[in-house]
């Protein structure tokens, strides 16, 4: 029997970008916080900066001439982050708001600050 194939979609938009500082809030490294390093917006995945380490096993190569166990980020789902609000530092969820100059920005729903 094949294995099930990944539910993937063209047009997801996700709360969080490269760059932001989340909050884990579920999982086996729930309390965590890290930098988004990637968003996979086609899996709802993002890669999160030392958060769902895995052990790789890995064939010499000319970056890697020993071979062996490498420790790596995998991704997570996005809906086991939450953005973290710029005020005060505490997860928040994620609102959408647009400025007068017609330019659409995130805003943080505890404090109603501008993240973008």
């Amino acid at each position: 029997m094949p294995k099930a194939k990944q539910l993937e979609s063209h047009n997801n938009k996700l709360h969080v970008k490269k760059d932001d500082t989340v909050f884990v809030i579920t999982g086996k490294d729930k309390g965590k916080k890290g930098r988004v390093i990637a968003a996979y917006p086609r899996q709802n995945r993002v890669l999160v900066e030392g958060v769902n380490m895995v052990k790789k096993h890995s064939k010499p190569s000319q970056q890697n001439p020993q071979g062996g166990i490498i420790e790596q980020e995998a991704p997570i789902h996005v809906s086991n982050v939450m953005l973290l609000d710029p005020k005060s530092g505490q997860p928040t969820r994620i609102g959408y708001k647009t400025l007068d100059n017609g330019k659409k920005v995130r805003i943080a729903k505890k404090s109603g600050e501008v993240i973008d």
